[in-house]
């Protein structure tokens, strides 16, 4: 946990396929001079693999559990609202915050993202200098501001 204005290293899991969008998260978090280990998951599927520990990242070392995800909905193999709704679905996985981070204008997407247990549903702004700003700003809060559990150590 964290107290206000205490700063703590995070691991990310960004699960997003439009790589313009990961080295604009990238760049945004480095900005930041902070430590933070950004996981990067390609489509929904990897990304269950990924949190799941099957398939390529089998075994309890092979990906740490994330202390935030972020993730985009509309993504190949498995849309993000797939992994959205199996990842509050587990008894282990539902504790780590989701923020949504989508370019998805659907009213219909947020009511349903939140349903299934969203923490924040972000739309992603088309400027860059915004959309670095946003990143920051969540960043900041998760790490400064919001206290977060205690890192999993499951061995599953």
């Amino acid at each position: 946990m964290s107290e206000l204005g205490t700063r703590r290293s995070i691991r990310i899991l960004l699960v997003e396929d439009n790589p313009d969008d990961v080295a604009i998260t990238r760049r945004a978090l480095s900005k930041g001079a902070l430590d933070d280990k950004l996981i990067v998951a390609r489509d929904g599927q990897e990304a269950l693999d990924m949190l799941h520990r099957r398939g390529d990242y089998a075994g309890p070392s092979a990906v740490p559990f994330p202390d935030l995800i972020l993730l985009d909905l509309n993504l190949p193999r498995v849309d993000g609202r797939e992994v959205l709704k199996e990842v509050k679905a587990d008894m282990t996985l539902k504790r780590i915050p989701i923020i949504v981070l989508t370019t998805s204008q659907s009213d219909e997407d947020i009511v349903n993202t939140y349903g299934l247990g969203v923490n924040t549903y972000i739309r992603k702004p088309v400027n860059f200098d915004r959309f670095q700003e946003v990143v920051r700003t969540l960043h900041n809060y998760w790490v400064s501001v919001a206290s977060l559990p205690s890192r999993m150590e499951v061995d599953r």
